[in-house]
């Protein structure tokens, strides 16, 4: 039986390829100034050159700059989303708020696109993202329109609800990033199903957190995961999760193939 996350096509179809993880800034406008700035250095010296943020976490925007601004501007990507009813003025502001030019723009609502289209053919943005709560409605979007990548919080160890979504993204060549994956369900094994996965992922020397993050670029279509951290030891400890190699063999234990089948 082949594995649930398998798809069979070409890593290099996607258009656009954000690093393998990133640092998602939900959490760096909670802590104070100095924690969330001290967190961004902490990820960036674990080799995390990929940061995503949005006006919607408070001071995480600017925050995020005044970490970044400190290192060489073309060795991170910055994404952050669109928020109102004027997609430029939303971009414009955002940039001011992290001192920083922005790589890649995600937005919910189809209507943005064609003023961020605009943008990103005037070279202002890199690339072009959808983002929701909903896959389906992620699934329109990468079919109706030009997007560079989508992110998404439905395709996990625990949730692979989004399969279809991912596989029109292979189609279409478009990146998938993963946020969401180091739930509470995961990091404290609350439900039968993770447990199961966790006794199954022990037999290989693998926490289920490790697996966690390692799971979802199993698919092709997934390019990226987001590790939301709100202080340095956090992300340090995520990131060393990540540096820890998961055995090939374990993916093609049967049991945990039908753990991660659909019922």
């Amino acid at each position: 039986m082949a594995a649930p996350s398998q798809v069979l096509a070409p890593r290099s179809t996607v258009r656009f390829r954000p690093p393998r993880f990133g640092l998602g800034g939900s959490h760096l406008g909670e802590p104070a100034d100095e924690t969330a700035i001290a967190t961004v250095d902490a990820a960036y010296q674990a080799g995390i050159r990929f940061f995503d943020t949005s006006p919607a976490y408070g001071e995480s925007e600017r925050r995020l700059g005044t970490a970044l601004q400190r290192r060489p501007r073309g060795e991170f990507l910055v994404s952050t989303k669109v928020v109102g009813n004027d997609p430029e003025d939303s971009v414009r502001a955002s940039s001011e708020r992290l001192g920083l030019a922005v790589d890649l723009v995600f937005a919910r609502d189809a209507a943005a696109y064609p003023v961020l289209d605009q943008l990103r053919r005037d070279g202002v943005i890199k690339a072009i993202g959808a983002v929701s709560d909903d896959w389906q409605e992620l699934d329109v979007l990468v079919r109706d329109v030009e997007v560079d990548c989508v992110l998404l919080n439905q395709y996990s160890l625990l949730d692979q609800s989004a399969k279809p979504l991912l596989d029109r993204c292979v189609a279409r060549g478009v990146s998938a990033i993963v946020s969401g994956v180091l739930t509470p369900p995961v990091l404290q094994a609350e439900s039968v199903q993770a447990r199961r996965i966790s006794a199954v992922c022990e037999r290989y020397g693998v926490s289920l957190p490790q697996a966690a993050l390692a799971f979802p670029s199993r698919h092709f279509a997934v390019t990226s995961v987001l590790i939301a951290a709100s202080s340095p030891a956090e992300i340090r400890a995520d990131a060393a999760l990540v540096r820890q190699p998961v055995p090939e063999r374990l993916w093609k234990d049967p049991e945990l193939l039908r753990l991660l089948s659909p019922s």
